[in-house]
């Protein structure tokens, strides 16, 4: 990516989002950017590439990393999400932690920490961010904070709801300020740097993903197949959802359609909202078994495939 900004005074770097599934970290992302670029539902391992928002405060370029939620791999794609979410860190100019207040500092958190030393390169820059503090007490927030830190050196804790807003500011303004001064890496009005045919494939996921709850969490996968630019302005866009088996398949396309149906409608008008331009959005749903197992889909997503542990 071509340097844009060149300037004296400015600062630009990478900053990544670790953290359990379902800690916020979408969420998180979202509200820094000042728009959604990232999948946000009330599941968990929702984000599966490395989604890029990029956030301007004063005179620096925050390039956020959103990483898959880190948690015990049993799967390829949950080995190529983990793989994913500690290079997405690894590569970071700073790292924020981010935990769920009302959880605390469960198994997975503590297994995030010991790997903390083994996967960052020496000298990384962490801090801790203790999110949904409206869910819980002063007092048991000042006792989390202080075992937190007690268990890794932060850099710095700061107490935020990702979803209200509250301390995401400060947060916001700290992380400009520990950024290497520098050019920007994108131009001023680029909020994500994932081709839009990978954007658009996401946010129809995502209403799949909240329209199917529970029947089928991680078994369904959408591509952007076909981009048409028209000459009034609009976009035709054709996707495919690959489900892993042909009752899946029932599924998505609901009775009578009425579910594919439904996703189309509520895909189309987001993308539209997010490109400002009409949309034409085509859904087609084929069955694929083993596309969990399938090089190319990684590629797709930005994700690596991975052979082993």
């Amino acid at each position: 990516m071509a340097e844009t900004t060149q300037g004296t005074g400015t600062r630009a770097g990478f900053v990544a989002l670790i953290g359990e599934p379902n800690a916020g970290k979408s969420t998180l992302l979202n509200r820094m950017v000042g728009a959604k670029v990232s999948i946000v539902t009330h599941k968990v391992q929702t984000t599966r590439a490395r989604i890029r928002g990029i956030a301007m405060e004063g005179r620096a370029q925050i390039v956020f990393v959103d990483t898959p939620g880190l948690f015990r791999p049993r799967r390829r794609l949950d080995r190529a999400m983990v793989a994913a979410a500690w290079g997405g860190a690894a590569d970071a100019d700073i790292v924020v932690l981010l935990i769920e207040a009302h959880r605390g500092l469960t198994e997975g958190v503590r297994a995030i920490l010991e790997a903390l030393g083994g996967k960052l390169p020496e000298k990384t820059r962490v801090a801790l961010a203790i999110n949904k503090i409206d869910r819980v007490k002063a007092e048991a927030l000042l006792a989390l904070a202080q075992e937190m830190n007690a268990a890794h050196p932060f850099e710095k804790t700061f107490m935020i709801s990702a979803e209200r807003g509250h301390g995401v500011e400060d947060l916001k303004r700290w992380l400009a300020a520990e950024l290497p001064e520098g050019p920007w890496f994108y131009p001023e009005d680029q909020i994500a740097d994932l081709p839009l045919r990978m954007i658009a494939a996401e946010i129809t996921r995502e209403k799949l993903t909240l329209r199917l709850h529970e029947e089928l969490p991680y078994q369904l996968t959408v591509e952007s197949e076909h981009w048409q630019e028209r000459d009034d302005g609009s976009a035709r866009i054709d996707q495919v959802i690959y489900v892993m088996r042909d009752g899946h398949k029932g599924i998505v396309l609901g009775k009578g359609g009425e579910t594919i149906k439904a996703v189309g409608r509520e895909a189309r008008a987001e993308i539209a909202d997010f490109l400002g331009r009409p949309v034409h959005l085509f859904l087609q749903v084929k069955v694929r078994e083993n596309w969990q197992e399938e090089r190319e889909r990684y590629s797709g997503m930005g994700l690596e495939f991975r052979d082993g542990d």
